[in-house]
Parts: structure tokens; sequence; C-alpha cells
């Protein structure tokens, strides 16, 4: 890292909760970064219970900030008011980003009206099946859908200008957890009339969710505050750049599944109609995963993987409905 006499170019912020297994190998690779100029680093531990505050004070130059458990979102913004660099770089806990990464990051600023610059996944267990399943996906959506200019990125990789930042007034604290508070902070920028590059060679590898339980959970997760994103964002229950005709008909394929299922007591015919077309959806996803994994075994396990995940998102966006389609705007849990 630069001499940090001067005044930082960059700040790096990184939320941590809980991360005392995988923020050291995130912090050595920030600190082995071929960037030229003088950057900081910023770690915000957000309530961690277990060895965080120790495996980050194992680097001395980095800035660490302690604060009650408030989620990712505000530890994030919590790091950005103590940031000095005209960049602010964001990236998790469990990434552990290429030495190139603040370099392509920065340079994307080079585009005209870029506010942000956000980059794409490399994958730091692939020895995880689950995991390497999950990694292909995201990288076939940014190797067939993801433009040069985007419309939405994650909070995982990028950069933005910490007076744009300020601007759209950061990431909204209401997102308690991983959730759509960078979808709402992307959307944010590119409604104010700037534009977000996605340099695609800024790479953080990332560790995936390796147990099939905990990855449907997330999803759930996702469903239900998916529709408090859409009531900030109306525009956008069309799709961003990250969605695709998929995404859109699996939750109705899943919703006809139940109803069918749920019908069958009073005619019979619904079961046999609702086994058919949850045969179908099923076939749907197997193809698809097969497809896009390149691997027979893989394919047909993460088929049944995105099976379940289109009912997982249909129950989280249903009980999103219960939490916030009748609620004003606030913290709900």
């Amino acid at each position: 890292m630069s001499d940090m006499k001067d005044a930082p170019v960059v700040s790096v912020i990184v939320p941590a909760y809980n991360a005392s297994a995988t923020i050291g190998g995130t912090l050595q690779a920030i600190f082995q970064q071929d960037f030229p100029k003088p950057f900081e680093v910023i770690v915000v531990d957000d309530g961690s219970v277990d060895g965080t505050e120790y495996a980050v004070c194992s680097f001395p130059s980095v800035k660490y900030a302690r604060q009650d458990n408030a989620g990712p979102a505000s530890a994030r913004n919590h790091g950005a008011r103590l940031a000095q660099g005209e960049y602010l770089a964001f990236t998790d806990s469990d990434c552990i980003p290429h030495r190139d990464w603040i370099s392509l990051l920065v340079s994307g600023f080079d585009r005209p009206q870029a506010g942000a610059v956000a980059g794409s996944y490399g994958i730091a267990n692939p020895q995880s099946p689950l995991a390497r399943c999950i990694h292909k996906e995201i990288v076939w959506r940014h190797a067939h859908l993801m433009p040069d200019f985007p419309n939405s990125f994650g909070s995982y990789n990028f950069c933005v200008r910490k007076k744009v930042f300020e601007a759209v007034g950061g990431f909204n604290c209401t997102y308690r957890q991983a959730s759509g508070e960078d979808n709402d902070l992307s959307y944010k920028i590119a409604g104010s009339g700037l534009r977000i590059f996605f340099e695609r060679r800024a790479l953080v590898d990332h560790h995936h969710t390796t147990a099939v339980g905990k990855y449907l959970k997330e999803q759930f997760r996702h469903g239900c505050w998916r529709l408090a994103l859409y009531k900030d964002h109306p525009q956008m229950m069309r799709g961003d750049g990250y969605t695709f005709w998929k995404d859109i008909v699996e939750m109705p394929a899943a919703l006809a599944c139940l109803v069918l299922l749920v019908m069958s007591p009073a005619d019979p015919k619904c079961l046999g109609a609702g086994g058919l077309v949850s045969s179908a959806f099923l076939l749907f996803e197997e193809i698809w995963a097969l497809i896009m994994t390149g691997n027979f075994f893989e394919g047909i396990s993460f088929g049944f993987v995105c099976w379940c995940r289109a009912f997982a998102r249909l129950f989280g966006f249903s009980t999103g409905i219960l939490l916030f389609g009748y609620k004003p705007k606030g913290k709900i849990f």
C-alpha cells in the first residue's frame, strides 16, 4: 500500500459481521493491490460476536470501527462517513480482490458521465459443487445479460465517487440484511443522470454459499425485500440489467403449481394438472441448468435447486406483500 501520510485517493470499505474465518484473506488481498496511489482501508464491524476484531487488528494499517448490529447497508454508510478518499471502493468480508482490482475500478471513471464502476465475480471455494453452480450462473448472466453500462450492480464489488454517494444518500439502512440495498443504490445513481460502467475485468473471488438450505433461505429473503424495492422504484418492476425472461416466468410457474395443488381436494383433475405443470417446470429448470453448467451431474442437481429456488422466492415475495404492501417505509425487521 502507498504511503498513508499522503491523502488517500481511494477508501476501501469492508463491512464485516462474524467474519473471522474470511476477513484475513480479504485484507491481505487488498494490501497486495498494485494501485500506485495512496489508499486507505476501513473495516466496519457490524456487531460481531466472534473473533472478527482480532483478525482485523492483526493488520495495523486498517482503520477499524465497530457499531451495534444494524446491517451491511448501515456499516457501509458508517465507513463512507469515515472515508477520506475521493473514491469509495466496496467489497465484502468473504471476498478476495484480485491484485488489479482497485486500478481497474478507478480507471473506469474515464468513461463519460461515469458515477460508479462495478466489477464481477471470481470464485474462492470451487471445491463446493453448489458454489461452482452458483458461480457459473453468475458468470453466464454477466457474459450474456450485463451491458457495458447497466442500471444495477452488486455491493460486493463496486467503486463510486464519494460526492456521488453522498448526493444520492448512500445505502438505504432500512434494508437490515443483504437484501436489495445495492439495487436501491444503483437505481438512485442511474436515476440521477449518471452512468454505471461495468468493468468485467475487475474481479473479487467470492465464497459462494455451500449449503442448499442456506441458499434457499437467502433467496427467500431476496424475494421478500423485492417488494420493498419495487415500492421505492416502481419503474424497475420490469427488471434491470441482471434480469431476463426466465426470472420473470419462474414465480408465476411456481404459483400455478401451488394453486393447482390447493385446488386438488375440490377437483381431483387439478392434482393431475398440477403434477404435469410441476414436472414440466422441473424439466425446464433441469435443461437450463444442464446448458448453463455444461456438466451432467451438476446440471441435474442444480436444476432441482433452481426449481426449489423459484418457490423460495415466491414465498418470500408473498411475505413481502404482507410486510411491506400495506405499511409505510421504515424498519420492518
